[in-house]
């Protein structure tokens, strides 16, 4: 996918936004980055949305179905064994090594994600919030008892051995395109209380905890100007910070391939793929402070 969208630009196009980017890096010194699933697709992690912020696919999994029906979670946690491997082993892309490289170089105040699959941490980015949560761990959602997803996906393989193996495509955030009768999936319950296991991740109709949410305000705070990289910004819990920052009169940018919801507050938007112009605006900042 992201040699078909970057063969769409030239290298000059390329070149004129990672100038761009630079120069609005350069000026404004400590940004606030807010990630969405553009900056993974180049990693193999399918995206929800669109260029022009419209759905491409079902939308995932609301909070309120999966803790109310058995059905609801016996579709996710099958899906799961075949689509969640696709994650975890995910590379990290071009455009997480870049803002970690603009994190290690001081342009990086705080670095708010919406994904869930923590490559910004393994790229070595480090001031990172994950809005929506992380998708590696599971807690129960009674009595709070966590493990690591990977172990609760090995005892489900184990007892629900006919959906294992499965041929499917890979879907956003661990789910995968299959439609079968899941009526016999055996979901795994909290061995401590029995209550409801559930990714810790932030599904649709769930709220972010407040004290994260409040770190990540703080930080766009302590900015001097927010940037938006891979993001549409459609869902509220991200744009709510860019609609703050532009109430106290914050220089706003994006960097994606498509229309956002932010919009018309934006002083610069650059609609580019973002693994080459992120490494650009990288290797100019880098020239023109004298590092190697």
């Amino acid at each position: 996918m992201s040699a078909a969208y970057t063969a769409a630009y030239s290298a000059d196009a390329i070149a004129r936004a990672g100038a761009a980017l630079a120069a609005f890096i350069r000026r404004e010194q400590r940004l606030w980055i807010i990630t969405g699933a553009g900056v993974s697709t180049d990693s193999g992690i399918p995206d929800y949305r669109d260029a022009r912020g419209e759905w491409k696919r079902s939308p995932p999994v609301q909070h309120g179905d999966f803790m109310a029906f058995e059905a609801v979670r016996q579709r996710y946690w099958a899906r799961a064994l075949a689509g969640f491997e696709a994650m975890r082993r995910a590379p990290v892309s071009g455009a997480h090594r870049a803002l970690a490289e603009l994190e290690a170089m001081g342009f990086v105040e705080q670095l708010v994600t919406q994904n869930v699959d923590r490559l910004h941490q393994r790229a070595g980015s480090r001031r990172v919030i994950d809005l929506h949560g992380r998708a590696d761990t599971v807690s129960c959602t009674s009595c709070g008892y966590s493990i690591m997803r990977y172990a609760l996906h090995a005892e489900m393989a184990a007892r629900n051995p006919a959906f294992t193996g499965l041929d499917a495509g890979h879907a956003p955030d661990g789910d995968a395109d299959i439609e079968l009768d899941f009526s016999t999936f055996e979901v795994i319950d909290c061995r401590r209380c029995g209550g409801i296991f559930k990714p810790d991740v932030v599904y649709y109709g769930d709220v972010v905890p407040k004290a994260r949410r409040e770190a990540a305000r703080a930080g766009l705070f302590r900015a001097n100007a927010a940037l938006a990289v891979g993001t549409s910004l459609m869902v509220f819990s991200g744009y709510r910070f860019f609609r703050d920052a532009h109430a106290r009169g914050m220089p706003l940018a994006s960097l994606s391939l498509g229309v956002t919801r932010a919009d018309p507050m934006l002083s610069e938007k650059w609609c580019a793929p973002l693994t080459p112009v992120l490494e650009y605006a990288v290797a100019q900042l880098k020239q023109q402070s004298g590092a190697a």
